[in-house]
């Protein structure tokens, strides 16, 4: 950087006679010929390293300037050299020295001596300047830490809040929940009632009023029984699907092949008439609901049989593997991480994978045409692996079959 000195003096040769020896330096001048000038100057430009300043001028002498300088708090950094033709006694120097000088020097000027003194206050600015400059710096990075801090603290407070109220919110989602699972619960339970009353009327109107009937008042009828019916399958559905919350029992450890043995013993018949094979290789043992895996396999086998290929036996086949974590632990306790994957592959008429997570909503038919159903069985198998801990996912391309992927957790969610 250029240090840039103020000279005062009201003889103008003085002020180029000073200029000439400093100025093989490099340093930049600013000249004032009365110390006035010198003071209008600093109101506007006060980053000088020196002012060398006459103490003999007319109207403000050197003393007296330096006093109106150092009277701002801006200019009491810059140090003064005064310069004299004078040998003064104690008492004026001592009044110089207090009204800011640092130094004398007397005239005529040593050049060699003024070189070396400006160069030491030079030299002092320069590194002060620095000093100023990194502590402001340092103060600039301690500001921004500052703000970042509380940036933080601002940010952790609204995560915290926001997580207070997700989980405020979750809460009154699961009540939510509990409270639509009842409802639909004590509605269908209702429903059953009057439904059996319309199954039981209409078989009576059909079996004693059989010769008054018409033909096509037979064909109402069947259409009624055939309603019932699916309205009956319907309400079994949903009370299956409510009761999952509702009536929750608590883990146990469940051999699966125990388990799918007795869901196919009750499927006997159904896979029988199929003409299907099912084959199912050896399963672990696993902490489940055992009530909510029977209905859980028995749903995925019946979509398995009602979605086959015309004029194809259905084969179906069943296996596990452990993820890939509890593969490379083995001799160690399983992780929360780790799962169990059960497989139920089929060679049926399969799905576009695009239909693969709709197929889980409520509701939810991809074939109309093929076979009867009410479009809850799947959503009832996500809602019990979901009440395990773990998800449910497809894979399936179009006349390709589909395989249904359960994963279920190792240790209990609970």
């Amino acid at each position: 950087m250029q240090a840039k000195i103020l000279l005062v003096d009201d003889i103008e040769d003085n002020l180029l006679s000073i200029e000439a020896i400093l100025e093989p330096e490099g340093y930049t001048f600013v000249k004032a010929n009365s110390g006035k000038n010198a003071l209008k100057i600093l109101l506007k430009e006060y980053d000088f390293a020196l002012i060398l300043m006459d103490v003999k001028m007319p109207n403000l002498n050197g003393f007296e300037t330096a006093a109106l300088i150092y009277e701002r708090e801006r200019l009491r950094h810059i140090p003064i050299i005064f310069i004299t033709a004078h040998s003064y006694g104690d008492e004026n120097i001592f009044k110089g020295y207090s009204s800011g000088a640092v130094d004398y020097i007397y005239k005529p000027i040593n050049p060699g001596l003024l070189r070396a003194k400006v160069s030491v206050f030079v030299e002092l600015y320069k590194k002060t300047y620095a000093l100023l400059s990194q502590e402001q710096k340092l103060m600039a990075i301690n500001k921004s830490l500052e703000n970042e801090i509380n940036e933080r603290k601002i940010s952790e407070e609204k995560v915290k809040a926001l997580n207070h109220q997700l989980l405020e919110s979750i809460d009154r989602l699961e009540a939510a929940n509990k409270d639509l699972d009842r409802v639909a619960f004590m509605a269908s339970h209702d429903l059953q009632e009057p439904l059996r009353k319309i199954i039981m009327f209409s078989d009576l109107l059909h079996s004693k009023c059989e010769d008054d009937i018409n033909e096509e008042g037979k064909s109402y009828i069947v259409r009624i029984q055939k309603a019932a019916s699916r309205m009956r399958l319907l309400i079994k559905d949903i009370l299956t699907f409510s009761k999952i919350s509702l009536e929750k029992e608590t883990f146990a450890i469940c051999d699966m092949n125990m388990l799918v043995k007795d869901v196919l013993t009750d499927m006997e018949t159904n896979i029988k008439q199929a003409n299907a094979n099912v084959n199912v290789d050896e399963l672990p043992s696993l902490p489940v609901y055992p009530t909510l895996i029977l209905p859980l396999f028995q749903n995925l086998l019946s979509n398995s049989l009602k979605y086959c290929k015309p004029n194809t036996p259905p084969v179906i086949k069943i296996y596990s593997k452990i993820s890939e974590a509890e593969n490379k632990e083995k001799n160690l306790a399983p992780s929360v991480h780790s799962y169990c994957r059960i497989y139920v592959q089929d060679n049926g008429i399969g799905f576009d994978q695009k239909y693969s997570e709709q197929i889980f909503g409520m509701f939810q038919r991809l074939h109309y045409n093929v076979a009867d159903g009410t479009g809850i069985g799947l959503a009832l198998c996500k809602k019990i692996v979901e009440e395990h801990g773990g998800f449910i996912s497809a894979i399936s391309k179009p006349d390709e079959g589909a395989t249904f992927i359960i994963s279920l957790p190792l240790n209990t969610v609970n």
